[in-house]
């Protein structure tokens, strides 16, 4: 018997009102850069660019978590952990519990991240 492929839906499935917003806000981000796939696993659903993955989401049960990759090091209390991926890269952990948590700020490193995924990080250097 073949695995059942997951799909967004089974992320969000039981989850709060207020969770599935978080996320519907976070995918709200992610369009706004440009076109981009899902690519969902039982433990994530990651958004790719035309080169690369560039940011996941899990929806729980009372808060958004997931991932940026960006070229640079962000400290701000939304992240809960920056590590260095590649030479070029650094993958910041992010927790979210509430709407205004995704301001423009927020909004800025999604656009950071979504170039990346289309290969910005491979073109050119990290900003200083």
């Amino acid at each position: 018997m073949p695995l059942s492929e997951w799909i967004v839906d089974d992320h969000l499935r039981d989850k709060p009102a207020a969770v599935v917003g978080l996320y519907q806000r976070f995918v709200a981000l992610v369009q706004v850069c440009g076109p981009f796939e899902y690519a969902v696993s039982k433990t994530a659903i990651t958004f790719k660019g035309s080169r690369r993955g560039f940011a996941g989401a899990k929806p729980t049960a009372d808060r958004l978590e997931g991932y940026l990759d960006l070229q640079r090091r962000v400290e701000d209390p939304r992240i809960r952990r920056a590590s260095p991926y590649t030479k070029r890269l650094v993958v910041h952990q992010f927790r979210i519990s509430a709407p205004e948590q995704l301001d423009a700020e927020f909004a800025g490193w999604v656009r950071e991240a979504y170039q990346v995924g289309q290969g910005q990080h491979v073109a050119r250097p990290p900003e200083p």
